[in-house]
């Protein structure tokens, strides 16, 4: 599923429920800063070759957009389930060598660029004014994952290419997602949370490797 399907999903969604009084769709978009925790250099490692020289990691900044549907269960508590497109990924820099795409290089970059649909489900509080606390479960589900190599000089850009490594990956992850929010009166509102999931990500389950962000952004409850 890219990003355009993800998005025709969501529009029949809110179209189906506005008509339902007491469902407030919800609309939601941002950034995320995402890593891999465990034994992540070690998982990317396996992909490539590092020649001598200095590895560092690199976390990627990414977008996620997406809504849900907010069913009140009172006054102060509430119930969102939602379907979001997210971006998440690692990365290594250094003097790196990609055999299958006879890429080597000095300050060479490998991302791995990951592609997710996840289904979160909050349990929202109001304890007061339009302050929001949340927290609850999140299924993900991996569309997409490449590999993405980038080799440079003097900050100019010599080489971009990618490799197709979804195989390698699980493609289910269970989570958990928490954070807080205000939300104004006119329904616009600001968030931020930490999200960590629990599977393991590389497919043959060979290293402790779980995804973990943490997202800003903004949303809009109809």
């Amino acid at each position: 599923m890219n990003t355009k399907s993800t998005l025709y999903s969501l529009c029949f969604l809110f179209i189906s429920v506005s008509a339902i009084a007491q469902v407030k769709p919800t609309l939601q978009a941002g950034l995320i800063q995402s890593t891999w925790k465990g034994d992540a250099k070690q998982s990317l490692s396996s992909l490539i070759d590092e020649t001598n020289g200095v590895i560092t990691s690199k976390d990627r900044t990414g977008f996620y957009i997406g809504g849900g549907i907010d069913l009140p269960l009172g006054d102060v508590v509430s119930v969102e389930p939602g379907l979001v497109y997210t971006q998440r990924g690692y990365g290594l820099k250094g003097n790196l060598t990609i055999n299958d795409l006879k890429i080597a290089g000095v300050n060479a970059r490998a991302i791995s660029q990951m592609q997710y649909v996840d289904v979160p489900v909050m349990v929202k509080i109001k304890p007061a004014g339009g302050l929001t606390l949340f927290a609850g479960p999140q299924v993900s589900y991996l569309t997409k994952n490449n590999l993405r190599a980038e080799v440079a000089v003097l900050g100019f850009s010599l080489l971009n290419s990618d490799m197709d490594i979804t195989d390698q990956f699980n493609r289910w992850d269970m989570g958990v997602k928490g954070g807080a929010g205000y939300e104004f009166e006119n329904g616009l509102g600001i968030v931020a949370s930490y999200e960590r999931g629990f599977n393991r990500i590389d497919n043959n389950q060979n290293f402790k490797v779980f995804n973990e962000g943490v997202k800003a952004g903004l949303t809009y409850r109809f």
